[in-house]
């Protein structure tokens, strides 16, 4: 077991609800020794993301669960962990910016983010989650907040697109092709590699490692694989 930090909080991805983070979390507070939250969201939550006010709904559940867990730990600032599109939120959440009126200034509460699998850099439109991701490398670039708030990206190196490659090859290139606009680069089956790392943050790339289960396993949230990203 590593050194206990403070508290854990998780934001899952897109069309995600916290139920299938249930091993994940078991997992991480096995390893940690610290209490492990997940951000109460439903799939309905997610399905009106492709708007700024479905945003503020995501971002409102991930508010009350981040002030929750810094309530219960004597206000000691925990670490946030956003999936895919999870983590372009946890950064937008750390700033002062103004969404539909409000601002969360999360990095308050917050002092590292771990991004597994975010398509940070993302060309894609609505369906990719490319508006989200645009719109907070605009306002928010980058590790904004570096010293501040530790910023860790984490990447899965699975597959390599290929247009005319396996059925699986072929799917990854059609994925990273939308995101990025290069579909023969190396991902995690969802999110290409060059998508995932975050400029000015520390960067992690696992082998063989995929965006979730329905992809291929192991996952980011597998045991043994937490153990390559989890980093005092």
């Amino acid at each position: 077991m590593q050194n206990k930090t403070s508290a854990i909080v998780i934001l899952g991805g897109f069309l995600s609800q916290a139920a299938i983070y249930s091993g994940f979390s078991q997992r991480l507070a096995a390893l940690t020794g610290s209490r492990v939250y997940v951000v109460n969201t439903h799939v309905l939550d997610w399905a009106h993301s492709i708007t700024k006010f479905g945003w503020l709904l995501v971002l409102n559940k991930l508010d009350i669960t981040v002030k929750k867990a810094f309530r219960k730990n004597s206000g000691k600032k925990v670490t946030l962990i956003g999936h895919s599109q999870g983590g372009i939120l946890g950064r937008f959440y750390l700033s002062d910016k103004t969404l539909l009126g409000k601002s969360f200034c999360g990095r308050e509460y917050i002092d590292h983010l771990i991004m597994l699998g975010s398509p940070h850099l993302n060309q894609g439109g609505l369906q990719r989650g490319g508006h989200m991701a645009q719109w907070v490398q605009r306002y928010v670039p980058d590790s904004t907040f570096t010293p501040q708030v530790r910023y860790t990206s984490v990447s899965g190196k699975y597959i390599q697109g290929h247009i005319s490659g396996s059925l699986s090859e072929r799917l990854a290139y059609k994925v990273y092709k939308d995101i990025c606009g290069d579909g023969n680069v190396w991902g995690d089956g969802m999110v290409p590699l060059n998508s995932a790392l975050l400029p000015g943050s520390e960067e992690i790339t696992l082998l063989g490692v995929s965006h979730y289960t329905i992809i291929g396993r192991p996952w980011y949230g597998s045991d043994g694989v937490i153990q390559k990203w989890w980093r005092l």
